[in-house]
């Protein structure tokens, strides 16, 4: 692991210190963190102030499975229904929330596991009615957050929203984090997960990608399926979140790599290559 020193050292850390930074640890990639959530820790310690927003899709999917009923998705937005929202909240705010906060307080960090229900922090309104309790973000009230924040304790946010009625909603975990980003003013956004990054259309990795062309290879079908929601969340972010990026989670130490280095293991997404060329 890089040592404390060597962070000290760095000219990259000059830069985090008493920012934001929002980690979004992806559902598929959750049994891979334990590198991720020592470097939260570390980085907490360094005087980063660190936000975590969870997925844990394939949980929800087998306790989903667990009541006898299967997983139903459209456009890869999962269907939820009134039985559906209530694994959601169980899994999510429940089960998912608690072991994260769990473990990095067992590596002697301080968090606190909350949903986008408290304090109003994620307001949403319904996506459709095929999709029943789906919700897209409508509204970010980091209050809480900066309070929680200000108590030098991690927050770890499970997507959960509330609707206009009150009710509960199943939000897109990418989407939420990066609404978080924009709210708090972040320096950062990285989505921590279980692909390396964005391929061009040649096989190759791409380092960076400035929103305009990322839009184009979305409209040629280069980037497709799971990855759209990724990166369409790190176009909006980069509107006002200096960088953002989708990084290979199962690296060791990857998001000490992309903080404090220029050694990409994943891709970055800059508004334009004017503010890449300033890093």
């Amino acid at each position: 692991m890089l040592t404390q020193s060597l962070l000290q050292a760095t000219p990259f850390l000059n830069k985090l210190i008493g920012r934001a930074i929002v980690i979004k640890l992806g559902g598929s990639a959750l049994g891979s963190h334990d590198t991720a959530l020592a470097d939260i820790v570390a980085l907490t310690r360094l005087g980063v102030r660190a936000v975590i927003v969870h997925g844990g899709g394939a949980a929800i999917s087998e306790w989903i499975r667990r009541i006898g009923k299967e997983p139903r998705f459209v456009n890869g937005l999962r269907v939820t229904d009134a039985d559906t929202m209530e694994i959601v909240t169980m899994v999510l705010a429940g089960k998912v929330n608690k072991e994260l906060v769990a473990q990095l307080n067992g590596l002697g960090g301080r968090a606190v596991g909350i949903s986008g229900l408290d304090g109003g922090l994620i307001r949403a309104q319904r996506v459709s009615q095929e999709l029943e309790l789906v919700g897209e973000v409508r509204e970010i009230d980091a209050s809480l957050l900066e309070v929680i924040l200000e108590a030098d304790t991690i927050p770890v946010v499970a997507p959960i929203a509330l609707g206009d009625n009150g009710e509960c909603l199943n939000v897109n975990a990418d989407t939420a984090a990066a609404a978080v980003a924009v709210a708090l003013g972040a320096e950062r956004l990285v989505f921590l997960t279980d692909v390396v990054g964005v391929y061009a259309e040649d096989g190759q990795l791409i380092a960076r990608l400035t929103r305009e062309k990322a839009q184009q290879m979305i409209d040629q079908g280069i980037i497709s399926g799971g990855m759209i929601p990724k990166v369409e969340a790190c176009m909006r972010a980069v509107e006002s979140v200096r960088l953002a990026q989708i990084v290979d989670g199962r690296v060791p130490h990857a998001l000490m790599r992309e903080l404090f280095t220029k050694r990409n293991v994943g891709t970055t997404f800059v508004l334009d290559e004017r503010r890449w060329e300033h890093e």
